[in-house]
């Protein structure tokens, strides 16, 4: 019971313990908002040292008060402080907590000095608007995210404006000067002890309702970094293109979502890759296979192509599938071309591996397949089987690049090319004219 009122008020709590990283991020994002709040209080502090020099000029009396100036430039020197150290360290807690109590002790003193200024009773400042500053002060700290720094500042205003109220009552004990009269509270200097009750009232719901609704949006916001953090982890396994267009969905994707698309697909696989494996221990071969992604990833990147299936030396390569390019056959060959060449030209930890690639074009299912709980968002189709097909069919013929004719056809001869062989596939009644640059 007490956990559903919990999570009713509060909201519901993050689910886990916050990963090391997570907390990284979170700390720095919370050192951004102090320098904002360290602004703010410098802005604060400028304008309290104007509206004293205002008042200075409407008060003409001469009087020897000099706690006020002292105080705003002694508070003038801290905030400034604490606006550099805050972009050099992370304010620790004890000198956030001393900020916010050096925050409301000056208000609290600018008030008090009201009725000397003014040569009034204590009772004048009781009635000054300054008081609106204390909620300023109480927001100031939602910047954090972090509760009890609310808590802290409108504990601290209660406390300080009740030691204002005892003031004005107890500084002439043969004149307390309590009226229960609301016209004459509002009339003259007389104190009406319910209105001061209210304002304390206010400001400690206030706190509570802005401690509350931090504590709702510090679980939200926790939970938005975890749910980004492992947005940016899901792109490292799989592509960026496919973990944004997870995320983004506007409903829980299911097996079988999926639509048709016309696209390019590259089917790339190593010559002779098991040779190749079986004499190298498993981190060498670790260690070769990621400088050969590496490369190959730069130059998929670098023409729109998006990397859908890794497997072994294997990759899946589509164009059009998951982000939008129109001219994605032209943009197919170009990858195919330039891994070809850097294949060619370059080691791969002090290894050649020559790649062979398998291109065609038409339409293709892109989408989640699998069980409930276990997803593969990939593309499927006949036509993505043709692509794996030519790439085998390269052996066979001393190719590195063979292309289907949909994908011969759509470059409208851009790249000359030579027509290598008719292949029956399986699916297909007629044979497949297969193409390869020249």
């Amino acid at each position: 019971m007490w956990q559903q009122l919990s999570d009713f008020v509060f909201g519901e709590p993050v689910p886990q313990a916050l990963p090391a990283r997570v907390k990284q991020q979170i700390e720095q994002r919370q050192a951004v908002s102090e320098r904002l709040i360290s602004w703010v209080q410098f802005a604060l502090i400028l304008l309290f040292g104007s509206l004293w020099l205002a008042a200075q000029q409407v008060n003409m009396t001469d009087t020897p008060f000099q706690v006020v100036p002292t105080a705003l430039a002694g508070y003038f020197v801290f905030t400034v402080t604490r606006l550099v150290l805050s972009y050099r360290i992370a304010l620790p807690h004890w000198l956030l907590t001393i900020s916010v109590l050096m925050d409301m002790a000056l208000l609290m003193l600018l008030i008090w000095s009201f009725h000397i200024q003014y040569e009034q009773p204590a009772s004048f400042y009781l009635k000054a608007p300054t008081i609106m500053y204390v909620f300023i002060f109480i927001a100031l700290r939602a910047l954090r995210f972090e509760p009890r720094y609310i808590l802290t500042a409108g504990i601290t205003a209660i406390v300080g404006w009740s030691i204002l109220v005892w003031y004005v009552v107890s500084v002439v004990p043969d004149d307390p000067m309590i009226t229960r009269d609301y016209v004459q509270y509002m009339t003259s200097n007389s104190v009406l002890i319910g209105a001061e009750i209210d304002k304390m009232v206010s400001i400690a719901l206030v706190t509570a309702v802005l401690s509350i609704a931090v504590v709702r949006a510090r679980r939200a916001f926790f939970r938005a970094v975890l749910e980004q953090t492992a947005a940016e982890d899901l792109s490292r396994f799989v592509s960026k293109e496919v973990a944004q267009r997870i995320t983004s969905s506007d409903r829980q994707i299911q097996p079988g979502d999926g639509e048709s698309r016309e696209a390019t697909i590259i089917f790339t696989d190593i010559e002779g890759y098991s040779t190749v494996s079986e004499n190298m221990s498993a981190q060498e071969l670790a260690k070769t296979l990621n400088e050969y992604f590496g490369a190959m990833g730069e130059v998929i990147d670098r023409h729109g192509g998006v990397i859908t299936l890794f497997e072994g030396d294997l990759m899946l390569i589509t164009f059009n599938a998951v982000q939008e390019d129109p001219d994605h056959a032209r943009n197919a060959i170009r990858t195919a071309l330039e891994i070809e060449e850097v294949a060619r030209t370059r080691t791969f930890n002090g290894v050649a591996l020559k790649t062979r690639c398998g291109i065609n074009t038409g339409e293709i299912t892109v989408g989640a397949v699998g069980a409930q709980d276990r997803l593969v968002f990939t593309v499927h189709g006949d036509n993505v089987n043709i692509a794996a097909r030519l790439e085998q069919l390269n052996k066979d013929y001393g190719t590195y690049i063979m292309m289907g004719e949909a994908t011969h056809a759509a470059v409208n001869g851009d790249y000359p090319c030579r027509l290598v062989c008719e292949t029956q596939v399986k699916g297909r009644a007629q044979p497949v004219k297969v193409y390869s640059p020249a």
